[in-house]
């Protein structure tokens, strides 16, 4: 979920002008400590959908995009896909389409949708290609992972696992994107039904989960725990 901080930058400066973006910010904010202390759960998920969505006459793409990576973090990519489709035939800004594409990706391949999880990919492979020049190193990793889960989704494995060797330089210790990496890995060992490729790969990541030395929530190092857990029994 974003800092109150991120989606106050995100939102931009006409919008902060408006009357209301400070009770909405106020309400953003409210969510955001709940977060902090609980961590991700169907509740966040379903009052983010109120405060944001539900009841609101235009919701902004991005909250929807957001929306809908709550409920993927809990396993309900059928409520993600629910949102999702409401931008199918929305007019999204270069940041809004990058995320709204990994998020359609995702859910598309976890609700085992192969066909539809590739055609998207071809449709918007340029866009997406094009769009990662301008990301961090970390968003591009981001992509990379969505895109793998397609492969896994028809049942591509070696390509998934390709997709995952993009390049990607480790940060340092305490790298979360790093050890999502290795998760979508453990992931993709466990699908594939690679019993001794599983082992290692699990190994590996509570190895690199050991090397972090601080958290950025209290309830990070259980979450991701019990992330290993679930991606070695072909749940991500």
């Amino acid at each position: 979920m974003l800092s109150p901080a991120i989606r106050k930058k995100y939102s931009g400066f006409a919008k902060s002008l408006l009357p209301a973006f400070s009770a909405e910010m106020k309400k953003y904010e409210e969510l955001y400590a709940d977060f902090a202390v609980n961590g991700y759960s169907k509740e966040l998920c379903e009052r983010y959908a109120d405060a944001f969505v539900n009841d609101i006459k235009k919701p902004a793409p991005e909250d929807i995009i957001q929306l809908a990576a709550l409920y993927d973090r809990i396993h309900a990519n059928t409520d993600a896909a629910y949102y999702l489709e409401t931008l199918q035939d929305k007019k999204l800004s270069g940041e809004e389409r990058f995320a709204y594409c990994l998020e359609m990706l995702k859910t598309e391949s976890k609700l085992g949708h192969f066909r539809a999880a590739e055609d998207f990919r071809t449709e918007n492979i340029n866009f997406l290609q094009n769009h990662s020049k301008k990301r961090s190193s970390q968003e591009l990793a981001e992509m990379y992972m969505a895109l793998a889960l397609v492969d896994v989704a028809g049942k591509h494995y070696n390509d998934a696992f390709k997709l995952l060797r993009f390049g990607y330089k480790p940060l340092g210790r305490n790298d979360s994107t790093l050890l999502e990496m290795l998760i979508t890995g453990v992931y993709i060992c466990a699908r594939s039904g690679d019993q001794d490729g599983l082992q290692d790969a699990v190994t590996n990541t509570h190895s690199c989960l050991k090397l972090f030395s601080e958290y950025e929530f209290p309830w990070s190092k259980s979450y991701y725990e019990q992330r290993i857990e679930e991606a070695a029994q072909g749940i991500l």
